[in-house]
C-alpha cells in the first residue's frame, strides 16, 4: 500500500513538468501539476474538505477558482505548467481564490473533490484544463472580488431514473405496479427541482418504456450527470415490512464495476486518462472511483437524514450497499432509492397518492438541494454494510 501511495502521489505529474509550492501551516497546502498535450491537471492539496467555485473559466486567459472557507495563509506563487503559465493563491474574503494564468486558451473540463485515502493523509481538489485552441486574451483584468451569478450551463445536472417499465412491471402490490408509481415519482421530483430554478434535471424514461440497466448508466455519463438517483419500490414476503431505504455501490459492486469499464481498448478515453501507460491509468481509475463511491455515500446520509426528518418510515438498517447496474458508473455519484414496500399497504397508498407522493419527492428534492448548497459539510465515506436481505 505504501508503494501504490506514492505512485498515486507521482502520478499527476508523470507527462510534465511540476509546480510545488507549500504553506506553512496553511489550509491550502500545495499546488501541483501534470501536463500531457492538450490537457493539464490541477491538484490543490487542502487540509479540508472545501466547496469551489468558478469565477474565470477561462475566457480572458485566465482561470479562478474560490475555494470557500479555505485559508491561503502566507499566499503560493510560481510557475505552471503545460496549459498553466503561473499561478497564484490570494485571500478574498473568507475564501482563497486559486488564479491561474493560461498559457494558451483553455477550458475547464471537470473538477471534483478527493477526501484522504490510499495513503494520502489530506484532500485534493482537482481541475482539469482542456486546450480549446483559442489564443489567449491580450487583456488580463484582476478577478472579482465575488462570483457572478452563475450561467445556466453551470447547474447541476441530475438524472432520474424511473426504475423498470414497459414489459419489466418490477414489483406488484395489491392495485399498483412499480414501473407506474416510479415514473410517477420521477416526474414529480423533476418539476420539484425544476422548480428551484437551480438544476438541470434529466429523465431516463419519461413513459411507459424499458431502458437497458447499462443504458441508463450510459445516460448519465454522457450527459456529465452531477448526479444520478434511481427510484424504486421494494417488496417483501412480510405485508406487514415497510419503509424506505438507499443503496449505494459496495466494494464487491466497485471491482465489478472497473470490470466492465476497462473491458473494451479505449475505456481510458471516456474519462480523459493520458492512455500511455495502462497502470497508471488503472490507477487514475480507482482514484476516481474511490472519491465517487465516497460522494455517493455523503448523498445518501443527507438523504436519510431529510427522509427521517419528514418522518418517512425507514427500514431499521436504512443505508444499504449492493453491486447495482444502475450504481456502476465509476465518475458519477448514484444512489439507488427504494421509497417503500409496495407489498405493504400504507407503503402502497402513499406511493399510489399524488399528494403524498409529491410530499416525498418534495423530501428527496430537499436533499438534493442540501447536497449542492452544503458540499463542506464532512466527508463520509464508503458503507461498507451488504444488502443481506435484513431489514
Amino acid at each position: 500500500m505504501t508503494a501504490l501511495a506514492f505512485v498515486v502521489i507521482c502520478v499527476v505529474g508523470l507527462f510534465g513538468t511540476r509546480g510545488f509550492a507549500w504553506g506553512a501551516q496553511s489550509d491550502v497546502l500545495a499546488v501541483r501539476f501534470g501536463a500531457d498535450g492538450d490537457r493539464t491537471r490541477v491538484v490543490i492539496d487542502l487540509e479540508k474538505a472545501a466547496q469551489g467555485r468558478v469565477v474565470d473559466a477561462g475566457a480572458q486567459g485566465r482561470v479562478t477558482l474560490a475555494l470557500n472557507g479555505v485559508a491561503p495563509g502566507r499566499g503560493l506563487t510560481g510557475g505552471g505548467s503545460g496549459l498553466v503559465r503561473a499561478y497564484a493563491v490570494t485571500a478574498s474574503g473568507g475564501s482563497s481564490h486559486i488564479q491561474l494564468d493560461l498559457a494558451r486558451g483553455s477550458e475547464i473540463e471537470r473538477r471534483f473533490l478527493l477526501p484522504p485515502g490510499d495513503g494520502v493523509a489530506h484532500y485534493r481538489y482537482v481541475i482539469d484544463l482542456k486546450a480549446t485552441g483559442g489564443a489567449v486574451a491580450a487583456a488580463r483584468t484582476p478577478p472579482p472580488r465575488s462570483a457572478p451569478a452563475p450561467r445556466r450551463a453551470e447547474k447541476p445536472l441530475i438524472v432520474i431514473d424511473a426504475g423498470h417499465g414497459g414489459n419489466d412491471p418490477g414489483a406488484s402490490g395489491a392495485s399498483a405496479r412499480e414501473k407506474t408509481v416510479t415514473l410517477a415519482a420521477a416526474l414529480a421530483l423533476k418539476n420539484e427541482l425544476e422548480r428551484t430554478g437551480r438544476y438541470r434535471v434529466r429523465l431516463t424514461r419519461d413513459d411507459d418504456r424499458y431502458v437497458d440497466l447499462y443504458r441508463r448508466v450510459a445516460i448519465a455519463r454522457q450527459a456529465d450527470a452531477d448526479l444520478f438517483i434511481s427510484l424504486h419500490a421494494d417488496a417483501g414476503a412480510d405485508p406487514a415490512l415497510r419503509g424506505a431505504s438507499v443503496y449505494t455501490l459496495s466494494e464487491q459492486g466497485a471491482g465489478r464495476a472497473v470490470r466492465e469499464f476497462t473491458r473494451g481498448d479505449n475505456w481510458h478515453r471516456e474519462l480523459h486518462l493520458p492512455g500511455r501507460d495502462p497502470s497508471v491509468d488503472r490507477i487514475l481509475l480507482d482514484m476516481t472511483q474511490r472519491a465517487t463511491q465516497n460522494r455517493s455515500a455523503q448523498f445518501a446520509r443527507v438523504l436519510l437524514t431529510h427522509l427521517e426528518g419528514s418522518e418517512t418510515p425507514l427500514l431499521r438498517r436504512s443505508h444499504r450497499d449492493a453491486g447495482l447496474a444502475v450504481l456502476l458508473a465509476p465518475d458519477v455519484p448514484a444512489v439507488l432509492l427504494e421509497m417503500g414496500f409496495i407489498t405493504n399497504p400504507e407503503d402502497e397508498r402513499m406511493l399510489t397518492d399524488e399528494r403524498a407522493r409529491r410530499r416525498l419527492m418534495k423530501t428527496v428534492a430537499d436533499g438534493i438541494d442540501r447536497y449542492f448548497r452544503q458540499p463542506a459539510a464532512p466527508m463520509m465515506t464508503a458503507s461498507t454494510e451488504t444488502a443481506a436481505g435484513q431489514p
